[in-house]
């Protein structure tokens, strides 16, 4: 078990700009690249990738600074993510669901949080669901169940839990926790078809003990509110949940839709297009109607993605509370950042040819991704718009996620 009373690290001589923190993940191009088949074929994160993200100092972004963190606005891991996810979706992705778990600690007691940022760089790994069960015990709680889709935890230290506490006075509520990533059981079942490398694995917890300072009850913490004090009055900590992990995972979109623009443009000068007498496929209007399509809805994607993210950090640094209009739209602008990066996508790989089948070229894997990206529940553009529109209308949300 971990020790309650941990020293806090030293906050670093300097914090690093949006411009320099985007310029790393550039650099990191090369790198992520190298390893896409690998962590196809692994169905994980290369340790590498891993290896060269701390460097660059990119687990940092939403830790506190007390720790040794940057406290980054959304802007710039919107800004960051979309660069990783340029050169490698699993990679961009893995990167984005440590922010919201750190994020989501950042809420936490201030013991945990002395306990989980001990360890540099540290990586959270996550979930939303409420697929446990917990219940009371001396000093705190043990927890029972299991949870789906953990995209990187095979490279954590911690995992943050939902689970459901019955309690024999108030009834069931959900609580939100923190646990070592040792405590549970991890079940390697990542076997699919897009973001693949991102190794989204199952874990299990068996009479896990949580101590009482390491969770609190989740509507407090979907609604901002702070369980600690130390980074009670940082802007970036202000935000509720929702609005805060739909800033964190739209740059990973984009950067697949401009990765697929990169990697089609890279193939043009090669290609013709075959049985007709196109010898030179960027000679067809066909192709330019494609590519001026895709790039216009690329450019629409970041619009989105950079209106949901001035919404987050103009509230967050105004301390403004928010409207539920303001947060069904923060929805919104994610599922419209996946859609549009899916359409762009969409039109560049059919305009790739029969070629563009092999396993060697990126954009089938950048397709797949990009499919998967948007399946996801909170992500999915018909579940956003719908709830946009609800609000739109007059109407209560029908979703505590917002």
């Amino acid at each position: 078990m971990v020790s309650a009373a941990v020293p806090t690290q030293e906050a670093p001589t300097a914090i690093p700009s949006r411009e320099e923190l985007v310029r790393r993940a550039t650099g990191l191009a090369d790198t992520l690249r190298a390893h896409t088949d690998w962590s196809e074929e692994n169905r994980r994160v290369h340790d590498e990738t891993i290896a060269a993200a701390a460097e660059a100092g990119l687990f940092r972004l939403r830790t506190p600074k007390r720790y040794g963190g940057f406290e980054a606005d959304t802007r710039t891991i919107f800004d960051v993510a979309t660069e990783l996810g340029r050169a490698d979706g699993a990679a961009s992705w893995v990167t984005s669901v440590y922010w919201i778990p750190t994020w989501m600690t950042c809420l936490l007691p201030d013991p945990a949080q002395d306990e989980v940022f001990a360890t540099p760089d540290v990586r959270i790994c996550g979930t939303l669901s409420p697929s446990a069960m917990a219940e009371p015990a001396e000093g705190g709680i043990v927890v029972n169940g299991k949870w789906s889709f953990v995209s990187g935890a095979l490279h954590a230290q911690w995992q943050q839990i939902v689970a459901v506490l019955v309690h024999p006075e108030h009834g069931p509520v959900p609580i939100i926790g923190v646990v070592p990533i040792d405590d549970l059981k991890i079940v390697d079942d990542w076997h699919t078809s897009g973001l693949r490398g991102t190794g989204s694995v199952t874990t299990i917890a068996e009479n896990v003990f949580v101590p009482g300072h390491r969770f609190v009850l989740l509507p407090a913490i979907l609604q901002g509110q702070h369980a600690g004090t130390a980074n009670a009055e940082s802007p970036i900590y202000r935000a509720p949940l929702l609005p805060v992990a739909s800033a964190s995972s739209a740059g990973t979109a984009l950067g697949l839709a401009k990765g697929a623009l990169d990697a089609f443009l890279a193939r043009l000068p090669e290609r013709k297009i075959t049985y007709t007498s196109y010898e030179r496929q960027a000679e067809a209007p066909l192709t330019h109607h494609q590519v001026a399509t895709a790039t216009m809805k690329i450019d629409q994607a970041e619009f989105h993605g950079h209106r949901l993210t001035s919404l987050v950090d103009t509230k967050c640094a105004g301390g403004t509370a928010w409207t539920v209009l303001e947060r069904a739209q923060a929805r919104a602008d994610l599922g419209a950042v996946c859609r549009l990066a899916k359409e762009a996508v969409d039109i560049l790989q059919t305009a790739s040819g029969g070629s563009s089948i092999y396993h060697d070229v990126a954009i089938q894997r950048i397709h797949r991704d990009i499919a998967a990206v948007n399946l996801h529940a909170l992500m999915h553009p018909d579940t956003n718009d719908e709830l946009y529109g609800r609000v739109l209308c007059g109407l209560e949300p029908n979703t505590l996620y917002i």
